[in-house]
């Protein structure tokens, strides 16, 4: 098709619909979306069009609604407080610059409200989603088979994707947490504890790569045996917390233990507490790491702890689901798979000198 032909077809959709998608309009026409962009930037640099993410506005649009968002990007993450409403809040300042509109939906970690939720989007006919999958236990090949037959661009979120021979699965971003265990089980160490104990909330996605973490730690850093505890929830019963904590806390005694790492910092803080009582000195008789950094500095004894990067995660996600969505001149990225390193944050607990 010529130059002509695509311009006024081009300008022909602008006036009945007041946008066109760089992509829709490739579709259409038959050509790529590198030819429909050099066509839209020809028709801007002729005063007929302005020049969006992803597409055109007409000219009256861009007069009324400068600051319009004409991209729409689905988010399907299963709780919206806590960790994913911090990555959130990193996604939005990275979608405003960007003119994307996140459309959020929760899943409440339940698969068959995800799937629903993931086709609602796909009604909304969103350019692309960002997902962190309920599924990631039941079956990894069977997860990256679904999210590959996802139909539009897609970044999976604080999972960790199978490698296939057939696939390299979706772009995917997630803090490292195998090196965040190390970070804090190092610091530990140059204080001079050989004997560190874990005590670890098995009922988070993130609880199998601590236990990881762990291990590959006490290995690297040739550290003694110590004390490995599974922690109950506590919010749903706290006497079950507190008992397995005095039962913790009375393992590290015996068994010589002189600091513990604890996931998540709610059960450090809780940890703390049930200390005081027993008259264990934090960090004197013993120090603690907290897994996790919500609630860590407002514990009894301000606690060091393993801080998540969050909001770049959700900067990350939104960048990579952004450049699949509008690929540049050189065509589409390879399989990006991004972890970002937590930092420690010194506080009290563990006996260092603090870092504001």
């Amino acid at each position: 098709m010529l130059p002509r032909a695509r311009h006024e077809y081009l300008l022909r959709q602008l006036a009945l619909r007041g946008s066109v998608r760089a992509s829709d309009v490739a579709a259409a026409l038959g050509v790529t979306q590198v030819t429909v962009r050099r066509d839209i930037a020809v028709l801007a640099d002729d005063g007929l069009l302005a020049r969006v993410h992803g597409g055109a506005i007409a000219l009256d649009d861009a007069a009324r609604k400068p600051a319009a968002a004409r991209t729409l990007v689905g988010v399907v993450v299963p709780s919206a407080t806590e960790h994913f409403a911090e990555i959130m809040r990193g996604m939005q300042t990275v979608a405003e610059a960007a003119r994307i509109r996140l459309v959020l939906s929760v899943s409440d970690y339940r698969p068959d409200v995800e799937r629903a939720r993931l086709e609602q989007l796909l009604d909304l006919e969103v350019a692309g989603l960002i997902i962190a999958p309920t599924t990631h236990r039941d079956n990894p090949e069977a997860l990256l088979g679904w999210l590959e037959s996802v139909p539009v661009p897609t970044v999976a979120l604080e999972r960790l994707l199978p490698v296939t021979a057939k696939a390299t699965g979706p772009d995917s971003v997630r803090t490292d947490h195998v090196r965040g265990v190390f970070v804090a089980l190092s610091h530990l160490a140059d204080l001079g504890h050989t004997r560190i104990a874990l005590g670890c909330y098995d009922r988070t996605p993130n609880s199998r790569w601590v236990r990881e973490g762990y291990r590959d730690a006490v290995g690297k850093l040739v550290l003694d045996e110590a004390p490995q505890f599974p922690l109950p929830k506590g919010n749903d019963d706290p006497d079950a917390l507190a008992d397995a904590l005095d039962d913790m806390l009375a393992a590290c005694r015996r068994e010589r233990a002189t600091a513990v790492l604890v996931h998540s910092d709610y059960h450090a803080a809780r940890l703390v507490e049930r200390a005081h009582r027993l008259g264990i000195e934090i960090p004197d008789e013993l120090a603690v790491v907290a897994y996790d950094d919500e609630l860590a500095a407002h514990a009894a004894v301000p606690l060091t702890a393993i801080t998540f990067p969050k909001r770049e995660v959700g900067r990350q996600a939104v960048r990579l689901v952004t450049e699949r969505i509008a690929p540049s001149d050189d065509g589409p990225p390879p399989a990006r798979h991004i972890q970002l390193v937590p930092r420690l944050s010194v506080r009290e607990s563990c006996g260092a000198a603090t870092v504001n």
